[in-house]
């Protein structure tokens, strides 16, 4: 049975009025949009906590296909600053285990920077699934690099890449590298070869850009929208990747609009996945 994937940067709530593009504007639509979607994975990006229980709320209030649980801490620690929290669907998605760590020299301290470059504090949160439809386990790590620091951007992907592989320290688990990985997030570079981010996620065969390796995958645009219409471009800046072994069935980036107004400034990028 397919696990649907999305990976989506909700655009934080700027406690704006109700005008174009403040979230007591983009709240329902964005409601629509999941309503219909309802992927089983979801891994957001930029959320804060009143955002994030507002989803939650529409999630469980506007359908009954899917009854959903979600798992995060702000990067200024608790219930502070943006999320990157991943959604799940609590009757296929069991948790047996999660993490939250930072992008800094000891990623148990909580909302460092990385180094004077960088625009803000950055994270990452990982969970430990069973599927209860497949009886198989993964993990699903969700973050979102800086926009501004290219050595954070590096950074991330060191740390990333240390946990995956099993050889994170500093106190954190270590992961089961036999089990398949899915990694969502809002990278902030383009996904194609000669970006370095993109590059040193991809160098060793761990894992591969779920949106390359699909059967089957939909038209390309900028996942980063502006608010503006759909540029029919490859400049994908989020991403899902996933380890070799798993199936990409299908993959697509979601341009749901009503009437000219986006839910967010990004576009989520989904996929249906097959475990091994």
């Amino acid at each position: 049975m397919g696990l649907d994937v999305m990976t989506y940067n909700l655009k934080f709530d700027d406690r704006g009025t109700a005008t174009n593009n403040a979230w007591t504007t983009r709240r329902p639509i964005m409601a629509r949009l999941l309503a219909q979607e309802v992927p089983h994975l979801l891994g957001t990006q930029e959320g804060l906590y009143d955002q994030l229980t507002q989803i939650h709320q529409d999630l469980s209030t506007q359908q009954q296909k899917r009854r959903y649980d979600w798992i995060g801490e702000g990067r200024g620690g608790g219930s502070h600053d943006e999320y990157m929290a991943v959604f799940y669907d609590r009757d296929r998605l069991v948790p047996e285990e999660y993490e939250h760590f930072w992008i800094y020299q000891d990623p148990l301290t909580i909302g460092r920077k990385w180094d004077d470059a960088s625009g803000s504090p950055r994270m990452v949160t990982w969970v430990l699934f069973r599927d209860t439809e497949t009886k198989r386990r993964f993990y699903a790590i969700n973050t979102h690099l800086d926009d501004q620091s290219a050595a954070s951007r590096q950074a991330s992907v060191d740390l990333i890449r240390k946990q995956m592989n099993k050889t994170q320290e500093n106190g954190l688990p270590k992961f089961d590298t036999g089990l398949p990985c899915v990694v969502t997030g809002d990278f902030n570079v383009p996904a194609r070869k000669g970006e370095k981010v993109y590059d040193a996620m991809l160098k060793d065969g761990r894992l591969v850009d779920a949106w390359m390796t699909a059967k089957a995958r939909g038209p390309v645009y900028a996942t980063w929208n502006d608010w503006v219409d759909p540029q029919p471009k490859d400049d994908r800046i989020d991403w899902i990747l996933v380890t070799p072994k798993v199936i990409v069935e299908t993959a697509s980036i979601n341009v749901y609009r009503e009437n000219g107004q986006w839910p967010s400034d990004h576009c989520p990028v989904q996929a249906t996945l097959t475990l091994p």
